[in-house]
């Protein structure tokens, strides 16, 4: 009976998943398989087995390329993380002729041509399911079931922190601060959460689904990146008064001739389903041509949740190997001469409909003399609502949704609004999907 052997790199949180679920889940492996999967060798700075993933010391090393090297190593599994080493360990794991599999989705973001163009050249095989919502398998449902479609937009709650966060608040009342805070007590946040909650970590992804879904190469610094730190419980109780909730969002859209890439946050209709995606938890909303919109739901980080992506990556291409199919599906997706660079288009010139709140001055003709800045920049209004005092009693709070038009005519006549004496602070807007 054939051997495949695959050697893990990191063995942390995910690292040690893996070894886990491989150890438990043995037997109900093999009865899936005509030949025997090995774990042949893990690689750490320490060697030393972790809580509750007992291994012989034999299997432990402290130095990547005794796996990076090894000749009867067939696949490499990257959990470094980051993208300084990792990418050091996976190019030369790909030029020593293996297969690997990786979680890390910044850097196949910010060096995924790199990478893939050192498989398309060695003729290797990546997998990445991981690297995007956990164990959603969104990754294979667009390179192989949706490979005969044409998707039309991919809509993403892709960062669990985000997501928790703004659950938190919607169901509780509280604010960004108070809300993170606690998060990072409970390990749902870095200490350092800017990856977080500056829409970059959903950017990474974002730009790995774009890629994947309309066979194009995407600079990672093209995609615009907005969080969340800016929005308020007054905010959220807004958008309910107007039948939305609000989510961080990935969004890439193909529209004509056009491809939009985009993180930020976005009021969608409180009866779509990804309105409905509470706490950490993850969902991808994907339409096409043909087969109308698909949601996908499942947990989007932790260690046995990422872990089964990944072990679902190992066997897949361990089959292959077994079976001698190399490269039976594109990693991509697409044949890679026919990706091309693209530019995404500039968020300036997308049309949305605004979601837009204001401090302002409690007396006659404030709302009349926004109209009118906004009437110049043939900006309609669709909504408005005024209550009470905003939260430090030193205004009314004005929230006005628009009817669609171009960002960069919105910034202008906020620029002019913000400049009248009656304004009291810098005006907030939220992008709208009512479409979606």
């Amino acid at each position: 009976m054939k051997t495949v052997n695959f050697g893990i790199i990191g063995f942390g949180t995910v690292g040690s998943g893996v070894v886990k679920l491989f150890l438990d889940n043995k037997k109900e492996i093999e009865k899936r398989l005509n030949f025997k999967l090995n774990l042949k060798k893990i690689a750490d700075k320490t060697k030393t087995s972790k809580e509750g993933v007992k291994v012989p010391k034999s299997m432990l090393t402290t130095d990547a390329y005794d796996i990076i090297n090894d000749q009867e190593i067939d696949i490499v599994v990257e959990l470094v993380g980051g993208t300084g080493i990792a990418k050091k360990f996976l190019l030369d794991a790909i030029a020593n002729g293996k297969h690997v599999v990786t979680a890390n989705k910044a850097l196949l973001a910010e060096f995924g041509e790199e990478i893939f163009d050192a498989c398309e050249k060695k003729q290797r095989m990546i997998g990445f399911e991981a690297s995007v919502g956990g164990v959603i398998p969104i990754i294979r449902s667009i390179k192989e079931n949706l490979a005969g479609d044409r998707i039309v937009s991919v809509f993403g709650i892709i960062n669990g922190t985000c997501n928790y966060i703004l659950t938190r608040m919607a169901e509780e009342g509280k604010e960004f601060d108070a809300v993170l805070k606690e998060a990072q007590q409970k390990g749902y946040a870095e200490a350092n959460p800017s990856l977080d909650v500056d829409g970059i970590d959903a950017a990474h992804k974002l730009a790995i689904l774009t890629s994947l879904s309309f066979g194009v190469k995407v600079n990672f610094d093209d995609i615009y990146k907005e969080g969340i730190s800016k929005l308020t419980n007054t905010d959220i109780k807004f958008a309910t008064d107007f039948g939305y909730s609000i989510k961080l969002l990935g969004i890439a859209k193909r529209v004509e001739n056009d491809i939009e890439a985009r993180v930020h946050s976005t009021l969608i209709p409180k009866s779509h389903p990804l309105a409905n995606v509470r706490m950490e938890n993850n969902a991808i909303f994907v339409k096409g041509y043909a087969s109308g919109p698909i949601l996908l739901y499942g947990k989007g980080a932790g260690m046995m949740p990422t872990a089964s992506a990944v072990m679902g990556d190992i066997v897949d291409i361990a089959r292959n190997i077994a079976n001698n199919c190399n490269i039976p599906v594109p990693n991509r997706g697409f044949n890679n001469t026919s990706m091309k660079k693209i530019k995404i288009k500039d968020i300036l010139d997308i049309e949305n409909k605004f979601y837009i709140r204001m401090s302002v001055v409690d007396k006659p003709g404030v709302l009349a003399a926004i109209s009118g800045i906004l009437g110049k920049r043939k900006i309609s209004i669709a909504s408005v609502i005024q209550k009470g005092r905003d939260e430090n009693g030193t205004g009314v709070p004005l929230v006005i949704v628009t009817h669609e038009t171009k960002e960069k005519e919105l910034l202008k006549a906020l620029d002019e609004i913000k400049k009248l004496d009656f304004c009291l602070k810098e005006p907030l807007f939220i992008r709208i999907e009512d479409s979606i």
